[in-house]
């Protein structure tokens, strides 16, 4: 299994060229791709997605969250704080919930490097 953050969306949405949206189309080709739950609100609630879109990406099978999640999330997020670095709240949602499930991340996003030692896997 495999996931794509938000941000790898975009850009395969608009067409970008990028190693995230590249591996993004392989992930839905290979039918090993998932939906961490932020990154389907933050979709969902775009202003401009189509119902065909819309309909796609509420097809997808989610990450379920488990026992703990907000707990593991939050002290998570500390301590990435504690040494200085950013974590962003909706970072620290997306990230946790493919710890918990061992999936892997698609991102574009460099500030996901920060949870590798807590052991989220990020696809180059």
């Amino acid at each position: 299994m495999i996931a794509a953050d938000t941000s790898a969306w975009i850009d395969y949405a608009k067409g970008s060229e990028t190693s995230a949206s590249s591996a993004l189309q392989i992930a839905l080709e290979q039918g090993s791709l998932v939906i961490p739950p932020l990154v389907l609100v933050e979709i969902l609630s775009g202003p401009k997605i189509t119902p065909s879109a819309e309909s796609f990406i509420q097809a997808l099978p989610r990450i379920d969250l488990s026992s703990g999640y907000w707990e593991r999330t939050a002290l998570t997020r500390r301590a990435i704080l504690k040494k200085g670095l950013k974590a962003r709240l909706g970072d620290c949602l997306i990230a946790q919930s493919c710890i918990d499930q061992n999936v892997a991340l698609i991102t574009g996003d460099s500030d996901f490097r920060h949870f590798v030692r807590f052991g989220l896997k990020l696809v180059e």
